[in-house]
């Protein structure tokens, strides 16, 4: 343990000199001094945390301990990622009023948590949501199956964070972008291989103070300029905007009527089908602490995507007039660092370098935060689902799943690195919003069904899932975005981008239908064990760590 902190220090140390010798090309200084500051501190919290982290219920869910205000902060933490701060604010300083119909449907999900989720998944799971999709099921084959899943959900939104994390870094920095990838790659690991969840937790509530109070210091210094009139803001706003009164119309955006729903139910069932944000509802100690997450959870998220809304019009004007901010310098011209970076610009028009360093580094505390929380849920549905329940049977030892557990952190931080580099110029959103279809077509109906419904049987749910999977990984692979503009063909197969509104009712019907037709013994067994499912559900009684109410 002494030797990998010591070896991270001499990362961090190495990562120091370089963004140091990259400063003397004119790097941000203040930028620089906050992000090592923010990574010592970090790395403090995971080497307390290391000493008080012994078990696998430790590992993976604190032991329960978190209180729900503070699971709430984290979840949030966990939730608003880079393409939040960066990319919604971006959306909305281009496109208007339809990025925040985009954000709306992010945050739709949450309701759907707390009122048909939340309680039951502390009630039934343990330490990941398979444990809840298996409950009556076939152990084996559906644990497999939901860890499949989990991990390709992971895998595409772990790229797409290290991605931003390594543009942000070579932008701000001046790093290689290899070496910026390395870097959040090697912290990835020590926070979740030693910290675990005790130590990811207090990183994700950390960022999101940082992030709400960096967010809000923004805003309020930009509506200076407006007077603080929210109607003269809108007002330059559309007057300076190259869309003019279309700006607040829908339809610049999300124009096609299909793809904007179908990207709503990706957006919404995709947050509930979300591998590292499910297992956050185990580290509470019951039911009511669960969903007291929730609701401190949706209220960040409201408020900060309305921050956005903000600051996003706010760009319109301050950043979009300025032509310190033009790589021509001229009025019109391209945003330098690309329309990504225009929260980062607002920050130092409004704030100058300290606020540029600030929000920098809450960027970069932002994108360690949320690959922690991924690579946490990948590695434990490695060690927990497919080693310790599936190949070991149950039979694997506390000391033999959480040897297994860091060997899959390291072996995820590898990977990631590795599809980082290789997709270096692909699409972020894309990525992450293939991501939330995956989560809504493969995860949320096979979990929703097997809390609700006392006919879904393991042949069912096997059906169900991995048609879901397949449907929408295939769709998107026939889109435009694949299709056309990575392959290079001329037209695409599948005339839409966003496959959850066709993979859901394939997981959902095939689910079904598979399910009323099996007759066989096991399947009677399962819809049997139903009624011990539904009792533990609504009362907790034989949960872990949870009491009866």
């Amino acid at each position: 343990m002494k030797i990998i902190i010591k070896l991270s220090a001499a990362v961090v140390l190495a990562s120091f000199s370089s963004l140091a010798s990259a400063a003397q090309g004119g790097t941000n200084i203040p930028a620089i001094s906050m992000f090592f500051a923010f990574v010592v501190m970090t790395l403090g919290i995971t080497y307390w945390a290391a000493r008080r982290t012994k078990s696998t219920s430790e590992f993976y869910t604190a032991g329960g301990g978190i209180k729900g205000w503070q699971n709430g902060l984290a979840i949030a933490g966990d939730y608003m990622s880079a393409a939040t701060l960066l990319g919604l604010t971006a959306m909305l300083y281009t496109t208007g009023l339809d990025s925040y119909f985009y954000m709306i449907a992010f945050f739709v999900g949450w309701p759907v948590i707390l009122f048909l989720m939340a309680e039951r998944l502390r009630n039934l799971g343990r330490f990941t949501f398979v444990d809840i999709t298996s409950y009556r099921l076939n152990q084996g084959k559906i644990r497999t199956m939901a860890a499949i899943s989990s991990l390709i959900v992971v895998c595409f939104y772990l790229v797409a964070q290290m991605v931003g994390a390594g543009q942000l870094i070579k932008l701000l920095f001046g790093l290689d972008y290899n070496v910026a990838l390395f870097i959040v790659g090697i912290l990835m690991i020590v926070y979740v291989t030693f910290g675990g969840m005790v130590a990811t937790t207090w990183v994700q509530i950390i960022k999101a103070c940082m992030l709400l109070s960096g967010g809000t210091l923004v805003m309020v210094l930009s509506l200076t300029y407006f007077g603080f009139n929210y109607e003269k803001l809108m007002t330059e706003a559309i007057s300076v905007h190259s869309l003019k009164e279309r700006l607040v119309y829908p339809g610049s955006f999300l124009s096609d009527p299909v793809t904007s729903i179908s990207l709503g139910l990706g957006l919404m069932f995709g947050t509930a089908g979300l591998p590292h944000i499910l297992m956050r509802f185990f580290t509470v100690g019951n039911a009511k602490e669960a969903r007291k997450s929730v609701l401190w959870a949706s209220a960040c998220v409201a408020y900060f995507f309305n921050v956005i809304a903000i600051l996003g019009l706010a760009a319109i004007v301050i950043v979009g007039q300025n032509p310190e901010f033009f790589e021509d310098g001229n009025l019109g011209g391209k945003i330098i660092g690309g329309g990504n970076m225009v929260a980062l610009h607002l920050a130092k028009a409004v704030g100058g370098d300290m606020l540029l360093g600030f929000l920098s580094a809450v960027a970069f505390a932002t994108i360690l935060a949320v690959v922690a929380g991924l690579a946490l849920a990948g590695a434990s549905a490695i060690a927990h689902d497919l080693y310790a329940q599936v190949y070991k049977r149950g039979q694997a030892t506390e000391k033999e799943e959480l040897k297994m557990t860091r060997l899959a952190t390291i072996s995820l931080g590898v990977v990631a690195i590795l599809l980082g580099i290789a997709f270096e110029t692909m699409n972020v959103a894309f990525m992450a919003g293939m991501a939330f279809g995956v989560a809504a077509s493969a995860n949320f109906p096979v979990l929703i069904l097997s809390m609700y419904w006392k006919n879904l049987t393991t042949c069912g749910a096997m059906a169900g899932g991995y048609a879901g999977l397949f449907s929408a990984v295939t769709f998107v692979l026939l889109s435009k975005s694949v299709w056309v503009d990575v392959f290079g063909f001329t037209q695409a197969i599948f005339p839409y981008t966003q496959p959850a509104l066709f993979s859901m009712p394939i997981a959902f019907a095939l689910a079904y239908f598979v399910s009323k037709a099996d007759k066989s013994k096991e399947a009677m067994a399962e819809r049997e064990a139903f009624a011990d499912q539904y009792v533990r559900a609504q009362t907790g009684v034989g949960a872990s760590g949870a009491s009866a109410h």
